[in-house]
């Protein structure tokens, strides 16, 4: 059986609202010759069968069905399994444009020392309607992905394809970075290969109130704090303290694991501004990272108006504690 040009790479865990219309915009594509390995991380609703009723009609589409393990670990597990020299990420609530795969390929054809191309998204909600966002859109070469570093989302990740030997060759995705694995990779394969996005929209990118970064945005903030920090180390020639993780340490240690002081002020520095318009995280340990951050001497700049915002989600003590906070940092 010779080997397919793309292996496409999606993971599932519950995922049926919208499974049926991830895996048709991926049968969809013009450009053929790949395999479809989908992988059922335990999903307790109907996603297994779904996931059985496209694989008995289209022979590219190999399902893998285990218990619920976790992304990163799946992630892993369909990098090893694939056959083919590049991986397609794709997410099981998302859409693919027809073309996507064919203008990927392209690039790639033509760039051979890029190992990781994207895409831009066209941003939808729960309902498949247009969901504004503000930000810009992804970098388009490599020397704006790496001036973006410490700022901006850098790639979709659900958007992207990457030479599978480059991916082994930095193991990986990382099980420390729970919720931020593709960050963490995209610093990581910065190092040894160029990535960027074609600016052209061919993802339909769902923003709805189940997804990982609504749910998750404490973890996954501060997690891309630290490895961006871990960036810092490799770029300067230091260890990676990170490398062999399994589980981040708290705020507090990560001045004792990098081996020197201001690893956490950092830490905190970034993670902040990312938090304040999470509802879930303002009601919940963000809180807490935000009052640390105050009383350290950070930047407050727009944290009056996270005030307002914590009395509008009927948070009136804690806005009345920050409001305290404040106060008594008035030159900062």
């Amino acid at each position: 059986m010779s080997k397919p040009a793309i292996s496409v790479a999606m993971s599932v865990y519950n995922g049926e609202q919208y499974l049926a219309l991830a895996i048709e915009s991926i049968l969809a594509q013009t450009f053929t010759d790949f395999e479809f390995l989908i992988l059922n991380d335990g999903s307790s609703d109907s996603s297994a069968a779904i996931i059985d009723q496209y694989a008995a009609k289209d022979q590219r589409i190999r399902a893998i069905h285990r218990e619920n393990k976790g992304l990163v670990i799946s992630l892993n597990q369909l990098i090893h399994e694939a056959r083919a020299p590049l991986i397609a990420r794709m997410d099981c609530d998302d859409i693919c444009l027809p073309e996507r795969f064919a203008k990927q390929i392209a690039f790639l054809t033509a760039n051979p020392d890029y190992g990781v191309i994207g895409t831009w998204t066209s941003d939808i909600d729960e309902n498949g309607h247009p969901f504004l966002i503000e930000g810009d859109d992804h970098a388009t070469s490599h020397e704006k992905f790496i001036s973006r570093i410490g700022g901006d989302a850098l790639l979709c990740h659900p958007s992207v394809i990457m030479r599978r030997d480059k991916l082994l060759s930095v193991g990986g995705y990382h099980q420390a970075f729970k919720h931020c694995e593709d960050f963490d990779l995209w610093l990581r394969l910065a190092s040894i290969s160029k990535l960027c996005s074609l600016p052209e929209r061919l993802v339909s990118y769902r923003h709805w109130p189940n997804q990982v970064s609504t749910r998750y945005a404490y973890v996954q903030r501060l997690g891309a704090a630290v490895s961006l920090a871990a960036y810092r180390e490799r770029k300067a020639g230091r260890p990676d303290p990170t490398e062999n993780l399994d589980l981040l340490p708290t705020i507090s240690d990560l001045d004792v694991l990098f081996g020197r002081p201001g690893i956490g002020r950092d830490v905190r520095a970034f993670a902040v501004p990312g938090l304040l318009y999470s509802e879930l995280a303002l009601r919940g340990d963000g809180y807490t990272l935000m009052q640390d951050y105050i009383a350290e001497g950070g930047n407050c700049d727009g944290l009056w108006r996270t005030v307002l915002r914590l009395v509008r989600i009927g948070a009136p003590l804690r806005a009345l504690s920050l409001a305290k906070a404040l106060i008594m940092h008035p030159a900062v």
